[in-house]
Order: structure tokens, then sequence, then C-alpha cells
């Protein structure tokens, strides 16, 4: 519950929620939604952190980068810090921006035009297959094919790394989080990822011409230190994969229980980019991230002092009700653009062209054929800093192909 904590400066709201248990992690709407009434900053002394649950404050610290840097870190644990240390995620600008630069190279809009009919074509062939055994897995069976069998080829890797994407990312927004038991657990197998990435022998076995074999192409020309690529290459197997396949199955999921929703989609396809945002923003992928204040912050009266950690509540601020009208309620009509699961300023998701470019292939395929889907069971993922299922067991039931 939310309390304050008294100091001799000042009132400081605090509150000891704790984020990371498994029935918060399940959960988390009606402690976001305490968090944002206690205050636009509150204290979490459990795990020394200042967290910024509404919508106004978490885009101005994703804006403001210069007092919310990410170069000490953007997780809650030094260890994984370290571990990233010299990549994207962990920069500001200048040097963030020669990083993220480089990373992006093959997933702008230009560079992806190319792929989009043949991810159409896929989505089509995958959605065919699927209505037609009537029961599937929305995770293992629809939401996980396009990332697995054509992003992670473009990645380039060996076999033996493909293989084991997955397994590696979970694990790394695991130790993304505080070091927790789930976290201590997850080490070991990021450290597989990390040696993977690390083996001196990697470069020559990249697939030319791949986005990963495009990163040692990038430190050949000295645009960045060759130390710097393996870093970077786990901007390719960690964001890439899961909050895709996330927020697909949570678009399934959304349509089955609001049919009302998915008969209007299938009636004007143009809604198909707002029905992606209004997902990720109620069901953001990524809830949260953090930051290291590099000076004193005030928020309405309370300052957080200079070197706190503060987490940046994604998801939370998704749901503000200072923000969305009906903030609780899955509206594709809402065009709700501006929402902040893709992230926000200097560190917005670098693979969004690529992610939308996926889903709404799937959601294009499934329009044409599936008139309702009917959930049968699920079983939510619990991850530190993921959010989304890990089964989704649904039945479809289909009218004659629309065009």
């Amino acid at each position: 519950m939310g309390v304050t904590h008294s100091s001799s400066q000042e009132s400081v709201p605090t509150s000891d929620i704790d984020l990371w248990t498994d029935s918060a992690l399940r959960s988390p709407y009606d402690l976001w939604s305490e968090l944002r009434a206690t205050a636009p900053a509150v204290y979490m002394p459990k795990y020394d952190l200042w967290a910024l649950p509404r919508y106004a404050e978490v885009r101005e610290a994703l804006k403001n980068w210069e007092v919310f840097s990410s170069a000490s870190g953007v997780t809650l644990n030094e260890r994984m810090n370290r571990i990233l240390a010299g990549g994207t995620l962990c920069s500001d600008p200048p040097a963030h921006q020669v990083l993220r630069g480089i990373v992006r190279r093959p997933l702008t809009p230009r560079e992806l035009k190319d792929l989009e009919p043949e991810i159409q074509l896929e989505a089509d062939r995958l959605v065919d297959g699927l209505i037609a055994r009537e029961t599937f897995d929305a995770v293992a069976d629809l939401a996980r094919h396009l990332p697995l069998t054509m992003v992670s080829t473009r990645v380039g890797l060996p076999e033996d790394g493909r293989e084991n994407m997955l397994e590696w990312a979970a694990a790394n927004f695991n130790c993304f989080g505080p070091m927790n038991q789930r976290a201590r657990e997850s080490f070991p197998t990021l450290e597989e990822g990390v040696r993977y990435s690390f083996d001196p022998s990697l470069p020559d076995r990249l697939t030319p011409g791949g986005w990963a074999a495009r990163l040692w192409q990038a430190a050949d020309a000295g645009e960045i230190a060759p130390e710097q690529c393996a870093a970077m290459l786990n901007d390719y197997w960690g964001p890439s994969l899961d909050t895709t396949i996330f927020a697909t199955a949570s678009a399934i999921w959304f349509f089955a229980q609001r049919p009302s929703q998915w008969d209007i989609l299938r009636e004007d396809r143009s809604l198909i980019p707002h029905a992606i945002n209004e997902v990720v923003r109620l069901e953001s992928p990524i809830p949260q991230f953090s930051r290291l204040t590099t000076r004193d912050y005030e928020v309405e009266g309370v300052t957080i002092p200079k070197g706190s950690r503060v987490l940046v509540m994604f998801g939370s601020a998704n749901r503000d009700e200072r923000k969305w009208p009906h903030a609780e309620c899955f509206d594709i009509r809402r065009k709700p653009s501006d929402h902040l699961g893709f992230g926000h300023g200097e560190h917005a998701c670098v693979g969004m062209p690529l992610a939308r470019m996926e889903i709404r292939a799937l959601l294009t395929a499934l329009a044409r054929r599936v008139h309702r889907f009917e959930l049968v069971s699920e079983e939510r993922a619990i991850n530190n800093m993921l959010r989304g299922f890990a089964r989704l067991n649904v039945a479809v039931r289909t009218d004659k192909p629309r065009g």
C-alpha cells in the first residue's frame, strides 16, 4: 500500500508494493493503479527504486536522457548492467545514435519493404494450416512462427545459435529484473548466449549479408570498435523475438474476449495498425525498464536524488486514466499512436517497423478467414521484465474467405 515517508527536507511518497512476485507478474493492474494513485514518483525501499507509474512523467523521462541516463544500465541489477555495457541499450547520445544507426540499418521501412510480401505470403500459408486444425496454441503455433522462421534467419546466426534464441531471450529479460531467484536461475542460460556472442569464431560463421554480419562490417569500416559487435548482437536475439511474440498472442486474447472488436476490424482492415497500438498499449510486452538519474530531479515537489535508479513504467503509463478515457477498455478505434509500449525518445524500439509488419500480416491473414476466436486455456509467462502468454490455446470458427 502507499504510505508517505517523512524526511528532513520533504515528504516522500513510498510504497511497499513488490512488482516481482509471481502473482504481481501474472496480474499487475491493481498494483499499477495503486502506484499511480499514490504519486507521480514513488519510492520503493524494498528495491531502493523510484517508480514513475503515470503517463506524463514516463514520457518526460524517456525524452530527457540527459537526466534519466541509460549509460549506467537500464536493468535493475549491476551484474546485468555490466554484461550489457557497450551495447545499444546501455548508452546515451552521441554514442547511442551511432550504435542505434548501425543496428537499425536492416530494420528501416525502406529495407523491410522487400520483405513485406514474403512475410504476408508466409502468414497466409501459416493461417491456412492452423484454421484447418480448428484449435491451436496462439503462442507456439501462431505467434512464434514468423520471428523464428523468417526473422531469425535474417539475423544470420548459425543453426546452433538460432535454435537457442528464444531460451536466451527469456533469460535475458529475467536478468533485467532485480536480483531475485528468477534472475539468479536465469544467469547461467544467459551466459550461454553471451559466450556464444563473444565467441571469436562467430563472425566467420555468420550468414554473409545477414543482420549480424553487418555489425562486424561496421567494425571493419571503423564505425564501432570490434569488441562492441558482440554486445550489440543482443539487440537482435534479445528484444526482437519475445516482444513480437507476446504482442501477437495478446492480440488474439483480446479479440477472443471482445468479438465485437474483431467484427469491427474485419469490416475495416485499415484499423489494423490502430489495433496493434491498442494491444501494445494495454499489454505492453516490456512493462518497464530503468534509468539512472544524473542530477536531482523534482516531480511535483518531491526530489528524486542524483544517482537514483528509476523504474520507468511503460505498462502502467499506458493504462493511466489521466491520459486515456476508459483506460482499461480495449477499443481499436481509439487510435492511441502516442502510447509508450514501444518506448519513446532516443530509445524508442528500433525493431518497431518489423514488429508491426509481422503482426499486421498475421491479423490480415486471420481477418480473411476467422469469424470467431474462442479461448480454450491460457497460461501467463512469468518473467521479470516481459509480459505475455506462455500458452494460449484457442479454437477458431471460420466463414467463407474474404478477399
